[in-house]
């Protein structure tokens, strides 16, 4: 392993906050263009390979999901040369057959937020639309499935992770909405990851670790923070051991769709970029200059 060798991250959500598996572990304090990130990177190696690990809402929990800098996230992890992302995240189940500690692998997004400006590092002179209709890497997702079925983890692979604004969970009604939707489990934060990383060409895919019935299964308690924490702490051990088994089967050469995905993405002609906007995107255009 070289230094400057394509990494992997790894952005902790709810309940996964460190991983001690790392190996020579370094911190990174890193600041972008876009602001700071939601806590310093934490560099180390795992099963041969160089991967950054970013706790999604700090360490301590202190950040909520409308308030999470998802581009400084993203730019950061891309600034030190990730170019595949796992990102955990705790979801609600939207249907009997997801239970609590189970795994999803989502493989498609409904967006039900209303902040697209920050979910997106072009404009100012750019213009860049990528293809978005698959919004997972099939590749990234079908590794992270074999992996979970190796060390004994109930997963589903793909289903339609709808994401909500919060902070608060949802109504009654609009659980029972989703759920007629035929949407599979419900999050507030891991679609606009999942944009970032495609602008930026890495490949993502997302655990989802599932914590509670939402409020739609009334014989249920409807969802607290209380009822999503008890179950935080399996989840977050279960998706410790699907990334230990993950990460060495990842390849080394980022060669797949998702890695040359502004190829035909950019609107605006190369001759017209303004040079501000070239040098604050730096990490992400680096090749096409």
């Amino acid at each position: 392993m070289k230094k400057n060798d394509p990494a992997i991250g790894i952005i902790g959500g709810s309940g996964l906050y460190q991983m001690e598996q790392l190996r020579d572990a370094t911190e990174h304090k890193i600041d972008t263009p876009f602001g700071s990130p939601s806590d310093a990177l934490i560099g180390g190696t795992l099963g041969g390979r160089q991967v950054y690990f970013l706790p999604r809402h700090g360490r301590g929990h202190r950040i909520l999901p409308h308030e999470l800098n998802h581009r400084a996230n993203i730019y950061a992890l891309r600034s030190l040369n990730v170019r595949w992302i796992i990102a955990v995240t705790a979801v609600g189940s939207l249907k009997e057959k997801y239970k609590p500690r189970d795994i999803l692998l989502p493989s498609q997004f409904y967006d039900r937020t209303s902040t697209r400006a920050t979910h997106t590092f072009f404009g100012e002179g750019i213009a860049a639309h990528i293809s978005f209709a698959e919004p997972i890497s099939v590749q990234l997702r079908s590794l992270l499935g074999d992996s979970a079925k190796k060390v004994g983890v109930t997963v589903h692979n793909g289903g339609t992770y709808v994401n909500m604004d919060g902070p608060a969970f949802s109504t009654r009604a609009e659980s029972e909405l989703n759920r007629q939707h035929g949407f599979d489990v419900i999050g507030m934060t891991n679609l606009p990851e999942a944009k970032l990383a495609r602008e930026a060409e890495i490949a993502l895919a997302t655990m989802a670790m599932i914590t509670d019935y939402d409020c739609w299964k009334t014989e249920e308690e409807p969802v607290s923070a209380q009822t999503v924490f008890g179950h935080l702490t399996a989840n977050a051990e279960a998706a410790k051991k699907v990334l230990v088994e993950a990460i060495p089967r990842i390849p080394t050469e980022p060669n797949w769709p998702e890695h040359s995905a502004l190829d035909a993405a950019m609107a605006t002609e190369r001759r017209l970029w303004p040079k501000v906007t070239i040098d604050k995107l730096g990490p992400i255009l680096g090749r096409f200059l």
